[in-house]
């Protein structure tokens, strides 16, 4: 979300006439994305303000300055930098961040992004802004497309109602709300435009999208994530788009309905990969997160995925070390990873975050035993995907190609429908195509392949 969000940030300045700096040291606005879901994403943002501020102190003057990756030298203008923070650290630290970091110049939390356009009027017209109101209503933004990319998010809706006891995210994104559907259909119709070949329905809570509509005669009708689907996908034929592929991400398993996996079944847009959070293997864990689902449901929504669409890959998030977590729930977890055989997790310790209403629980868990549960899955899911990329060794698949390997200029890396990274030798215009790979072996989570042909599909 934060990517879409900086590539939409992106495209306004772009509509204004600005350009992007070389490097940091030269720029006349800095403006800093952030994400609060774990501490430690905050923490470096603190770092990256201590060194704004030094930078901000040697622009009083010109001088030669040394860039803090390359370490490269670099003229420095004699031109005021101004520094923007936004995104969630900005919204849950807005009353105190610009006093404990004067080098920030703005602090644009998520109701207040509608004010962009005026920091840029005030910036290019030498002045400052005193006050930045807060929006009541979220708004969102016409592109979120990046430069030159053939890959593209697309937000379809905003916020968080179902405030799980350990998350940030609907105190610092607020309560949902879904984008109509015909400005979703108008972002992929430009992204059309620029030949994207991938797009990725982006929300906090995607499937639980639901918005109503206005009929001609004055009547409401409710469209919901599976009808947004269906028309997505019929939209993409009838305007011979060139995006071949449709993803979405984060779902919650409440929110899958039976239709929903029919959609995704009967169109063939939609990749064969879903990411499917179960946080936890253990029910009585699940409930003291306020997770709204049982092992048991989550089980038997996976058969039924799998049964509708069997050459579906899955992956999921697992949170371990959760206050109150026992052994026996954390082996629940463990034989939960056995049972499914996701292809990909991403794994993660219970991280503190103040406000949520896990931050003051009972029976919190040690680092040192968080740290073990976590290694634990960790091992234990490497070793469930090797054994599921193995059994693809063999087959010829579809591969979106995305970049040139950084390992051998001579060889591509592509993206299979199932979220499968693969390495194969090919032209460098191939980049940004479709093309058919045979899958030779395996290194690593990666698969080495050969191309069978060097038609691009469109």
């Amino acid at each position: 979300m934060n990517k879409a969000e900086s590539a939409a940030l992106e495209q306004l300045l772009i509509a204004r006439g600005w350009d992007e700096s070389a490097y940091a040291e030269t720029a006349d606005l800095v403006v800093i994305n952030t994400c609060s879901v774990r501490i430690t994403a905050e923490t470096r943002i603190y770092g990256r303000l201590g060194w704004y501020s030094a930078l901000k102190k040697e622009r009083n003057g010109e001088k030669i300055t040394t860039h803090h990756k390359t370490n490269r030298s670099c003229k420095v203008p004699v031109k005021k930098l101004t520094v923007v923070v936004t995104g969630c650290m900005a919204e849950r630290l807005k009353d105190s961040l610009q006093k404990d970091f004067p080098v920030v110049d703005y602090v644009v939390g998520t109701f207040k992004k509608q004010h962009f356009q005026d920091i840029i009027d005030a910036l290019e017209q030498n002045r400052e802004i005193i006050n930045l109101e807060e929006n009541s209503v979220y708004s969102f933004a016409p592109l979120s497309y990046e430069q030159g990319e053939f890959q593209s998010f697309v937000p379809i809706m905003h916020g968080c109602n179902n405030f799980c006891s350990y998350c940030i995210v609907p105190y610092v994104r607020g309560r949902e709300i879904s984008r109509s559907v015909d400005e979703i259909l108008k972002e992929i119709d430009m992204l059309g435009k620029h030949s994207v070949k991938e797009i990725t329905l982006l929300g906090q809570n995607v499937n639980s999208y639901k918005f109503e509509e206005v009929l001609q005669d004055n009547n409401v009708h409710t469209v919901d994530f599976p009808e947004l689907l269906e028309r997505i996908a019929l939209h993409i034929r009838e305007t011979k788009s060139s995006i071949g592929w449709v993803r979405f991400m984060s779902s919650h398993p409440k929110d899958v309905s039976d239709r929903l996996i029919d959609v995704i079944a009967k169109e063939r847009v939609f990749c064969r990969h879903i990411h499917l959070p179960v946080q936890n293997g253990s029910t009585s864990v699940l409930k003291s997160m306020n997770r709204k689902y049982t092992r048991e449901y989550y089980l038997e929504l996976i058969k039924i995925i799998r049964e509708k669409i069997p050459d579906v890959s899955l992956s999921t998030d697992i949170l371990v070390g959760f206050p109150g977590e026992t052994e026996e729930d954390f082996e629940q977890t463990v034989t939960l990873m056995q049972q499914v055989r996701y292809e990909a997790a991403y794994m993660y310790y219970y991280n503190p975050r103040e406000g949520t209403a896990a931050y003051n629980m009972k029976n919190q868990i040690p680092l040192e035993e968080k740290k073990r549960r976590v290694g634990k899955i960790i091992d234990l899911q490497l070793a469930i995907t090797k054994e599921q990329l193995e059994k693809r060794i063999g087959e010829k698949v579809l591969v979106l190609v995305e970049a040139e390997s950084r390992d051998n200029s001579k060889e591509l890396l592509g993206r299979t429908e199932r979220d499968e990274r693969v390495v194969f030798l090919g032209e460098k215009s191939l980049i940004g195509n479709f093309v058919h790979v045979s899958l030779d072996e395996l290194n690593g989570n990666t698969f080495r392949g050969t191309l069978i042909n060097d038609n691009v599909l469109t």
